[in-house]
């Protein structure tokens, strides 16, 4: 509005929100870095439905009648929140959202699709396991688990799934177009 209540006759075209320009080696270290990320979740998922005998022991894996979420949630809490995470134990919606989200955050980071989602729910993930065992062991402050966050939503910022991934075909399905918090 101008001092005589007209607006402007011309405007200014401002793009729409797009991803920092960055150069061909550093995209390639982002895209290395998102995969790297991805396959600890897909890791991590595998493990637990298979008991392979690393962080979840053989015989005791998911597909083996195990719970995946228990021994941790009831005996790996602590701090503040530990009588949050354990009343959680034996719920029936937490395994299977659990082993939900580390496949599907697995595969999104993986494959470059999704980033945003998977940048979410991961970095989500990563302060519920930070915040169930507070302190944290080796530093008051920040460990692995914030460090994890702040990079996954920093993957998404430059849109990392865009090199070596599926990113910018997945940025041009129609439904992604419509919902731009598919991306």
């Amino acid at each position: 509005m101008t001092l005589l209540g007209r607006r402007p006759t011309h405007t200014v075209d401002t793009p729409a929100a797009t991803p920092p320009q960055i150069g061909t080696a550093a995209g390639r270290v982002l895209a290395v870095l998102r995969i790297a990320f991805g396959l600890t979740f897909l890791w991590a998922f595998v493990d637990k439905v298979f008991g392979l005998g690393y962080a979840t022991p053989s015989g005791k894996g998911w597909i083996d009648g195990g719970d995946p979420t228990a021994g941790f949630l009831g005996k790996g809490t602590s701090g503040p929140f530990a009588d949050f995470y354990q009343s959680l134990v034996g719920d029936f919606w937490v395994t299977p959202l659990f082993m939900v989200g580390l496949a599907g955050i697995g595969l999104a980071l993986t494959l470059g699709i999704g980033m945003r989602i998977a940048a979410v729910s991961g970095a989500l993930l990563y302060l519920m396991m930070w915040t169930a065992a507070l302190p944290p062991e080796n530093n008051p402050v920040i460990d692995d688990h914030i460090l994890g966050a702040i990079t996954l939503i920093a993957l998404a910022l430059v849109a990392a799934g865009k090199t070596w991934g599926f990113g910018q075909q997945w940025s041009r399905l129609s439904i992604v177009k419509r919902y731009p918090w598919l991306q």
